[in-house]
């Protein structure tokens, strides 16, 4: 794997241009990009639209999570009628409706009998639906190919994680499809197996195995046949219990065909943490059943990671989720299990939850970090095709939970050569009279062609449309 050689710079050169959007009578947002490329809100009132994917023939599908409660109304949308002039979706159709929390999806087509396959990862299972060109809502019930734990606190309360995410990659002589389940809570010792992980298995769902332990939330999978000979990349969130400047997020190259990753390989949570590029050892210790006198304490506390988070919470009021109060002392500490030992792991064939990391001397190499709570989501890379965007990644930063926090809220471009993460759109986040003002939440990125791609907003319901400036 490469190293991250850089962790935050900017580059003063280039100038990020201001776009103001209208994207409902009356309201609009004001974003800056690259004076090369030109920026159009191609879809709305999308409820909390997730990310995308392109169909075998052609069509743009994508997952909305309709709001922010454990919720069993998400939809799967296609955006269809494109209007070149105006950069918009004329027509949007519901294909799906009433999931539970369907965070992004995957297209597959089988090379034996042609058959394409829409795959779905909800909270509590993975499904998939036979497709067949111009559908417009499946012709039959889906196969249904893994279960998930299902329950938890709501993550509101920094508990579990609701989403899961799923990409096909061929790596290796084979077309497999991997999976990423995020941790039930912030900080804890899990107790079911497919938490926190990264899993691959073929495409009917058999041969299922665990490849990596210790990615806290992993919520964005992309192959890139381009680098290494077909890699697959992850944006991934650090913890929230040591304050506003720890730990760094991360990302990571997980396979490659250049570097085989080796059977459950341990990426460091709970046990240890990113700052400055480079892993930690957290030295708080790994509560059962937290309790007041579990909170960490001065002396314990990293170099800089300032008063845990979980002893803050119930003060903390300007939360994008809403008020954090009550059980949120419990939540930042709890697994999903409740602290129970006799829950039944519904993936125990899959093996055992490892124990807990004492050194972070055999954690992987981060490809690059991005600074504390940014909360990296969507990525994507542009190669020798893209003009502008030469051998680029895109990361979509959702921003932090706490906008007062300033990080994330934008989209920020590194290359392989440098790893080094600077503003590509800025704008969701403004300050007013000293105050932090949310404008919207950066989420999916899928590239459509040279130096255009479409970017999701999932706190406005929007699709941003980012293609080159006409001339």
């Amino acid at each position: 794997m490469l190293c991250t050689l850089g962790l935050h710079a900017q580059t003063p050169d280039q100038t990020l241009q201001p776009h103001t959007l209208a994207y409902t009578p009356g309201k609009s947002i004001t974003l800056s990009l690259p004076a090369k490329l030109d920026i159009n809100v191609a879809a709305s009132g999308l409820r909390r639209v997730r990310f995308l994917a392109q169909s075998p023939d052609g069509r743009i599908f994508a997952t909305g999570m309709y709001n922010l409660a454990d919720n069993t109304r998400g939809s799967v949308f296609i955006l269809d009628g494109w209007d070149p002039k105006t950069h918009t979706f004329m027509h949007v159709t519901r294909y799906l409706d009433h999931l539970r929390n369907p965070n992004n999806l995957a297209f597959w087509t089988d090379p034996a009998t042609h058959q394409s396959w829409l795959y779905l990862p909800l909270t509590d299972r993975l499904v998939r639906y036979k497709y067949n060109a111009g559908d417009n809502a499946p012709l039959g019930p889906p196969q249904i190919l893994a279960r998930f734990p299902d329950y938890g606190l709501n993550y509101k309360y920094g508990g579990w994680h609701l989403t899961r995410t799923i990409a096909f990659a061929t790596l290796h002589g084979h077309t497999r499809l991997y999976l990423t389940a995020g941790s039930s809570c912030d900080y804890c010792r899990e107790r079911e197996v497919i938490r926190a992980t990264l899993s691959v298995m073929d495409p009917d769902g058999s041969h299922w195995q665990i490849l990596a332990h210790g990615l806290r939330n992993a919520v964005d999978l992309q192959f890139t046949p381009d680098l290494d000979g077909g890699a697959i990349f992850a944006t991934n969130m650090g913890d929230d219990h040591l304050g506003d400047n720890l730990p760094e997020d991360t990302f990571f190259e997980l396979d490659s065909n250049a570097h085989p990753t080796s059977s459950h390989k341990n990426y460091g949570w709970p046990a240890c943490y990113f700052a400055q590029g480079k892993p930690v050892l957290d030295k708080t210790p790994l509560p059962e059943m937290p309790t007041p006198g579990d909170l960490t304490t001065e002396s314990e506390r990293p170099k800089g990671a300032g008063v845990a988070s979980h002893s803050r919470l119930p003060e903390d009021t300007d939360s994008v989720y809403g008020q954090q109060a009550g059980m949120a002392k419990q939540g930042a500490l709890l697994a999903a299990s409740g602290g129970k030992t006799n829950i039944v792991d519904p993936n125990a064939k899959l093996g055992t939850v490892p124990a807990p990391l004492t050194s972070c001397n055999d954690i992987p190499v981060a490809y690059t970090t991005f600074i504390a709570h940014s909360s990296p989501l969507g990525l994507a890379f542009f190669g020798a095709n893209d003009p502008t965007l030469h051998d680029t990644f895109l990361v979509a930063l959702h921003g932090a939970s706490h906008p007062r926090i300033g990080t994330g809220y934008r989209v920020v471009q590194f290359t392989p050569a440098d790893h080094t993460p600077r503003p590509f759109i800025t704008g969701f986040l403004t300050t007013v009279a000293g105050k932090a003002v949310v404008h919207g939440r950066p989420c999916g990125i899928l590239r459509l062609g040279p130096d255009t791609f479409l970017l999701t907003d999932d706190y406005l319901g929007l699709i941003y449309y980012v293609h080159p400036r006409e001339k």
